[in-house]
């Protein structure tokens, strides 16, 4: 049960910065404190996205928090890496989040994927 939650939590941590992404690119930069105030009075979708990630971000530190009960925190904390993963693809899939692919990227979230395995694999018993 404890991958569970850390899989919970990798999904919505990983949802939460797409979402938190998306609305920082749609509302007016924090800078223009007037305009910024007015999106969240009005309840812009920009608003709305940015409040949700960050409740997926805290739910997701809940979850992070079952798991750590559960898991060996040598197997767990790996798994947070493949939030880096999945955004990373999430990103270039998303035409809406307008990123790049680029195989040096590409190269370098394989490599964290392959660590990942190596680090989750079940030891082999001699």
């Amino acid at each position: 049960m404890g991958y569970f939650w850390a899989l919970m939590s990798v999904l919505l941590v990983s949802c939460a910065q797409l979402m938190m992404k998306w609305a920082m690119v749609t509302l007016p930069p924090v800078g223009q404190r007037d305009a910024f105030i007015s999106a969240f009075v009005s309840v812009s979708p920009g608003a709305v996205v940015l409040v949700i990630g960050l409740f997926a971000y805290v739910f997701s530190m809940g979850c992070w928090f079952m798991a750590l009960r559960r898991v060996a925190l040598s197997k767990a904390y790996p798994l947070l890496s493949l939030s880096y993963v999945l955004v990373w693809g999430a990103a270039i899939w998303l035409p809406w989040l307008h990123e790049h692919f680029s195989t040096g990227k590409l190269v370098g979230v394989s490599v964290i994927f392959m660590g990942l395995l190596l680090v989750c694999l079940p030891d082999r018993k001699s």
